[in-house]
């Protein structure tokens, strides 16, 4: 009798939460850097931690300033290759959110040596590389460690003109909002995690993870775009609520207009969700109020960790065609209004 199939390896086995749902809860983090000391900020530091910002910015001269950014996290996928590509896209993603140019990378590489094969740990770094191949950027170099969860990301440096610079900060009331990526990608790992999500939810949630956030680079040119960032582990209501907050405003979301991948409403419907989302909500929920249908629902969704997320933009209504075109040109086939900035306190509405 021929011996059974040895049980393909998971990954996600080995991490307690996986992608941008590793992120520390908003509230706790907010608590960590309030009482962190006070450091050095040369002036020649354009962009630091004051606004929860993408990536840190260092003025070198009026025509350039470099943009430095890191991000890493446990397997989302089982798919070593898939959870390589992922974690690269979900880092330069940031440098794209401050409307700058990539220039190379590092590679951060915390695996359990001992547990994993090396042939996965390659597939793994070849996935970044190849992410890095497509935004033409090098991996110069990076740091490995063996750790007791699989760890990748990179830092990811970048250079903008200070005149192009966007940050999370600076949109203003009768701005709209636009987002580039559907939501769910959270929703869509909590099934994945189960055995629940379809071939097509995998392929969806792939291709949305591993695709770059090169509407960035137009976006920086854009004088009518007033603010810029990514959705990623605090969910759209908390990412927007970080341009609320550093634009002294607040913000008014239409749900029924917000892009969602296919079938993750039936999933949250079915009982999939990270734990990630509802410490999301306990985080900033105070700041945030749904008046939408299905309150229960929307409110999942609305704080859904979204890795690799989209970018989500404020700009002048009469610039809204030409940001809409810039997402079109790269493929983002359903970027969309979803609202708009209003005068006020900084808080969300979802209607």
């Amino acid at each position: 009798m021929n011996a059974p199939d040895p049980v393909p390896m998971r990954l996600t086995e080995f991490s307690h939460g996986g992608g941008c749902g590793c992120k520390i809860a908003p509230g706790v983090l907010q608590q960590i850097i309030a009482k962190a000391g006070p450091s050095l900020v040369p002036k020649e530091l354009m962009v630091g931690i004051e606004t929860s910002d993408d990536a840190a910015v260092y003025r070198i001269n009026d025509r350039q300033a470099i943009v430095a950014t890191t991000d890493f996290f446990m397997p989302i996928v089982d798919d070593p290759f898939d959870f390589g590509a992922i974690a690269a896209t979900n880092a330069i993603s940031d440098v794209y959110a401050m409307g700058a140019t990539p220039l190379f990378a590092l590679a951060l590489v915390g695996m359990p040596v001992a547990k994993l094969p090396v042939d996965t740990i390659r597939l793994i770094l070849e996935g970044g590389e190849s992410v890095c191949a497509r935004a033409g950027i090098p991996i110069a170099g990076g740091h490995t460690i063996d750790s007791i969860e699989p760890i990748y990301g990179l830092v990811a440096i970048g250079i903008v003109d200070p005149a192009n610079l966007k940050r999370n900060a600076g949109a203003r009331p009768g701005d709209l909002l636009v987002l580039g990526k559907p939501l769910g990608v959270g929703i869509y790992s909590a099934a994945l995690k189960k055995g629940k999500l379809a071939a097509d939810g995998y392929a969806a949630m792939i291709a949305s993870t591993t695709k770059l956030n090169t509407p960035g680079l137009a976006l920086g040119t854009m004088p009518g775009v007033h603010a810029l960032t990514d959705v990623t582990g605090f969910g759209l209501a908390g990412h927007l609520l970080e341009i609320c907050r550093g634009s002294d405003a607040g913000a008014v979301v239409d749900f029924a207009r917000v892009p969602l991948h296919p079938g993750v409403a039936d999933l949250v419907r079915a009982g999939h969700a990270t734990g990630a989302s509802g410490r999301n909500w306990a985080g900033y929920g105070a700041d945030v109020r749904i008046d939408a249908p299905d309150p229960d629902l929307v409110r999942t969704l609305v704080t859904d960790p979204q890795t690799s997320g989209g970018l989500l933009v404020a700009c002048a209504p009469a610039d809204v065609d030409g940001v809409l075109a810039a997402f079109a040109r790269d493929g983002f086939e359903r970027a969309a209004v979803i609202g708009e900035i209003v005068a006020g306190a900084p808080q969300v509405v979802v209607r």
